[in-house]
């Protein structure tokens, strides 16, 4: 897939603490072809769910904060410059800061992003 990425993102907290958070509900009121919610907060780092249909990412690197993927329904393909990781439903992983990367989904994937509350999620 090229082209830019029609990728819509929510960074307001969606959930407070102690709120049961529903990511079945939020994937399945969800049309867009790539949506980031963020979920929660925890300390300096925000929780946030992806839901992916298709598409090929940015190439982008954080230079302060490290970010962690756990695959919930999918499978979710982290470019690396030398490698690819290759996530399947209950697989993660985590990117170094200063570590290039391109996420790319080739059918779909629901995704928890773990990272610091400072990264602004990008899109393709």
């Amino acid at each position: 897939m090229s082209g830019k990425i029609d990728y819509v993102v929510n960074e307001e907290i969606k959930f407070d603490f102690s709120e049961l958070i529903d990511v079945q509900k939020i994937v399945r009121e969800s049309s867009d072809c790539c949506f980031n919610q963020t979920l929660c907060k925890i300390n300096d780092c925000v929780v946030r769910l992806g839901i992916f249909k298709c598409g090929i990412f940015n190439w982008h690197k954080s230079e302060a904060e490290d970010k962690s993927f756990f695959v919930l329904n999918g499978r979710f393909i982290i470019e690396l410059e030398n490698k690819e990781i290759v996530l399947n439903k209950h697989q993660g992983c985590t990117i170094l800061k200063g570590v290039a990367h391109r996420p790319r989904v080739v059918k779909h994937a629901t995704v928890i992003m773990v990272e610091g509350s400072t990264v602004k999620p990008i899109g393709g």
